[in-house]
């Protein structure tokens, strides 16, 4: 099997090598600039690595956190519009015409993963924010003005979500650089914006649209955004100053030819089903089958997300000291398992609300270490395009999980049992591939940290 560089340490890769096939960087003579027959010193710039701390350092981990819980924080508030909307404004809609609003909001967010990432290698992330920040906040503001499935549509579930794919990537990308010996508890930190915007959102939702109406709910939460994004544009910045520079055709294809790499992706592709979908039926489930009050059940959704706040964090801590791969696949099979043992029973509000704790803990990882599994197996120049690989994969089954549970729901002949298996069920399966992934990066070492 190629391996090119140090798994366990991403900085520890093979010397940079020029995308044009050039020597490879940091290995030139000191005396490689001659002026006349007389060689020069040139002092080179030493790159110590990430210094896994500092004040810049906590800065990046500070505006990250802002765009975590500005995008990802916000998108974890789905279930709660997918109630709103179908006993609300899109009420003569069906669940699943009604998903394909909240299923774009994911989608975008990593399906331009790869093209978000090779500007992010190119030109840093500060330029993204910016746009993100723009195309976020102008889609709420005209999500605040809709009336009709097409303007949901195209405001929340386009615009919106394009703004969203600009802010919570580059984010990531650029923190990765910055840590290493203490990545996991960095990117724990980062993705628990997420889990808290998950949390006010829907409270917020709840709370202020029988009160102050949808329109205003949606430009409250759009100040809030930009308040936070304002921070994030003056405080993420890269390590190292980005060089636009040509990545060959070859190098673009490279993840693909990777076996390992490969089925990593398949295993994230099953995944996102096993891990979005209860995420976003858990509050019409609670609604529906157990027969909750429709406030509660927007309660649920905040609930979850509270719960995967302490999970993502902890997970994170411990990502640290037996490894990252090795954290995601138990945290990973453990939510399949949950769905199994604790959704399927779940007809009682008490049984949905201890299944959101458990999901919500256990299933925090996913997101957590989402982006520092590709790291640790890709060469550092090529981070921002091979995480935005990963992304790519997921954003198929984002786009099409909501409609395809709620075909499931409304067909099926067992109803909500049904969807509840196909969520266990590609949990399990996805968790298991991404351990075949693990062990060809680890020549078959179980016990290996990684």
């Amino acid at each position: 099997m190629d391996r090119t560089h140090d798994q366990n340490d991403p900085e520890k890769a093979v010397p940079e090598l020029d995308l044009e096939g050039e020597t490879p960087r940091g290995r030139q003579s000191a005396a490689d600039s001659v002026v006349g027959d007389k060689p020069v010193d040139v002092a080179k710039p030493h790159d110590d690595g990430p210094p896994d701390g500092g004040t810049t350092a906590w800065l990046v981990l500070l505006g990250s956190w802002c765009c975590s819980f500005s995008s990802p924080g916000w998108i974890n508030s789905v279930g709660s519009f997918q109630q709103y909307y179908e006993t609300g404004p899109l009420k003569d809609y069906s669940s699943s015409t009604i998903g394909w609003i909240l299923s774009l909001q994911i989608f975008f967010l990593f399906a331009l993963g790869p093209f978000v990432g090779i500007l992010f290698d190119n030109y840093g992330p500060r330029p993204l924010i910016i746009v993100g920040t723009l195309f976020h906040v102008f889609g709420l503001m005209m999500a605040s003005l809709a009336k009709s499935y097409y303007q949901f549509i195209l405001a929340q579930g386009v615009c919106s979500a394009i703004g969203v794919a600009c802010l919570y990537s580059p984010a990531l990308m650029c923190l990765t650089t910055w840590f290493n010996k203490k990545r996991g508890a960095a990117m724990g930190v980062m993705v628990s914006g997420s889990s808290l915007g998950g949390v006010v959102f829907p409270i917020m939702i709840a709370r202020m649209v029988p009160r102050n109406g949808y329109p205003w709910t949606m430009r409250t939460a759009a100040f809030i955004i930009l308040g936070l994004q304002i921070i994030a544009i003056f405080t993420v910045k890269p390590r190292t100053k980005p060089v636009p520079k040509k990545m060959p055709m070859g190098r673009l294809a490279a993840p693909f030819t990777e076996f390992p790499y490969v089925m990593m992706l398949i295993g994230f592709f099953l995944l996102t089903f096993g891990i979005f979908i209860p995420i976003t039926y858990l509050a019409v489930q609670g609604f529906q089958e157990a027969h909750m009050s429709e406030e509660m059940s927007q309660y649920i959704v905040a609930i979850f997300n509270a719960s995967s706040l302490f999970g993502r964090l902890v997970a994170g801590v411990i990502a640290d000291k037996i490894g990252r791969w090795n954290v995601f696949i138990i945290f990973c099979g453990l939510s399949g398992i949950a769905e199994f043992a604790v959704w399927i029973p779940a007809t009682t509000s008490s049984v949905v609300i201890g299944f959101a704790i458990m999901f919500g803990f256990v299933s925090g990882a996913f997101i957590s270490l989402l982006g520092a599994l590709p790291a640790s197996v890709s060469p550092l120049p090529e981070i921002g395009y091979r995480m935005g690989v990963v992304f790519f994969a997921i954003s198929i089954p984002a786009l099409v999980m909501a409609p395809i549970g709620g075909a499931i729901l409304q067909n099926g002949s067992n109803g909500w049992l049904d969807v509840k298996i196909f969520g266990g069920v590609t949990a399990i399966a996805g968790t298991a591939i991404i351990l075949v992934s693990r062990l060809m990066y680890t020549d078959k070492k179980l016990l290996k940290v990684f």
